[in-house]
């Protein structure tokens, strides 16, 4: 099981974790929420969970609770611009829908 995140997202968490004064990293996981039933959370944080999975890409760590691995297993976390909007995009292997507002998902 894998979780990557790509030089630009790397450099976007670096950059805001630097700015914040602290932090270990990120936590990538998912939430029933929506009109497709599942959403994405991503926060930072400053300490790692007992149960969290850790993965480490282009030096920042990535923490996925066990419940939302089986969910996220292969997906990669990218920071996009696109015309004047910016944000981090998933590309999950095993989404099968994704709402038309883009907020939720479903596997």
């Amino acid at each position: 099981m894998a979780i990557t995140l790509t030089e630009a997202a790397a450099r976007h968490v670096s950059r805001y974790m630097e700015r914040r004064g602290k932090g270990l990293g990120v936590r990538l996981g998912v939430k029933t929420s929506g009109c497709s039933g599942l959403a994405y959370q991503l926060e930072y944080v400053d300490e790692a969970a007992p149960e969290d999975v850790v993965f480490e890409n282009h030096g920042v760590k990535l923490l996925i609770d066990p419940k939302s691995l089986a969910y996220l297993d292969g997906t990669e976390l990218d920071f996009v611009r696109e015309g004047l909007n910016e944000g981090f995009k998933f590309s999950n292997p095993n989404e099968r829908d994704r709402c038309g507002c883009g907020e939720s998902f479903r596997v």
